[in-house]
C-alpha cells in the first residue's frame, strides 16, 4: 500500500514538473522582443507618411508579440550613428538591432574605410551587450562607378563575415524597374514599395529565427 502511494506521488510530481517545463519552453519560444531599427531615411520613411513606411508596417504585422522602436534619422551618416549608439542602446535596451546606415556616406562619396570603421564600432558596441544584430547592406547609384560601388558594398559583406552576423541586402534592383516604386529623387522607395520591403525583412527575420 505504501509503495503504491509512493508511486502515485512520484508520478504526480513528474507530471507536474513536465507541465511546468513545457510552459517554460513555450514562454521562451514566444518571448516578446524589442527590435530597434537604427538607420537613415530608408527606414525613417522619407518622402512618405511614416505610418506607410516598412517599419510601421512590420510592427503591424508582428502585432503585440514584439515591439519595434524606430530610431532612424533622415540624413544620418555612419559617423552620426556611431556618436549616438551608446546612449541609444543604454536607454532603449533592445533585444535585436537592425543596423541600416551608410547610404549618406556613399552619396557624399565618403571614404569606405571610414564607413567600415564606424560600422565596426557600432557592431562592437551592440555585440558587447549580447544584443542580436542584423546588418543591412545597401548600395549607391550607378553613377558612382563600379569600383566605388564594389568597395562600398563589400564593406557590409566583410563585416558580416568578420562578426558572423546575418546580412540583409536592402538594395533591390528590381524596385527600379517597377512603376511607382521609387520616388522622383531616384533614391527612396515610395509608399507603394513599402509593403514589399516589409515582407522581405519579415521573411528574413523569420528565416534567421530572430522573430516568431
Amino acid at each position: 500500500m505504501q509503495f503504491w502511494i509512493y508511486r502515485r506521488i512520484t508520478f504526480s510530481f513528474v507530471r507536474t514538473a513536465a507541465v511546468i517545463l513545457a510552459c517554460l519552453c513555450a514562454a521562451q519560444l514566444t518571448h516578446s522582443k524589442s527590435l530597434l531599427v537604427y538607420g537613415d531615411s530608408l527606414s525613417a520613411g522619407y518622402g512618405i507618411n511614416p505610418k506607410d513606411g516598412w517599419v510601421e508596417l512590420l510592427q503591424a504585422e508582428l502585432g503585440t508579440d514584439h515591439t519595434l522602436i524606430n530610431a532612424s534619422i533622415s540624413g544620418e551618416t555612419s559617423s552620426g550613428g556611431l556618436a549616438r549608439i551608446e546612449v541609444t542602446l543604454d536607454e532603449l535596451e533592445p533585444d535585436l538591432v537592425l543596423l541600416e546606415l551608410g547610404a549618406n556616406d556613399g552619396l557624399r562619396g565618403g571614404s569606405v574605410d571610414l564607413l567600415k570603421e564606424n560600422l565596426r564600432g557600432m557592431i562592437t558596441q551592440i555585440r558587447n551587450r549580447d544584443i542580436d544584430l542584423v546588418l543591412i547592406g545597401i548600395s549607391v547609384p550607378p553613377t558612382y562607378g563600379p569600383r566605388y560601388i564594389d568597395s562600398f558594398r563589400a564593406v557590409y559583406k566583410d563585416l558580416a563575415a568578420e562578426f558572423e552576423v546575418p546580412l540583409f541586402d536592402f538594395y533591390r534592383e528590381e524596385f527600379f524597374l517597377k512603376d511607382n516604386y521609387i520616388q522622383a529623387d531616384g533614391l527612396h522607395p515610395t509608399a507603394a514599395a513599402q509593403p514589399e520591403v516589409r515582407d522581405l525583412v519579415l521573411d528574413f527575420l523569420r528565416a534567421e529565427k530572430l522573430v516568431d
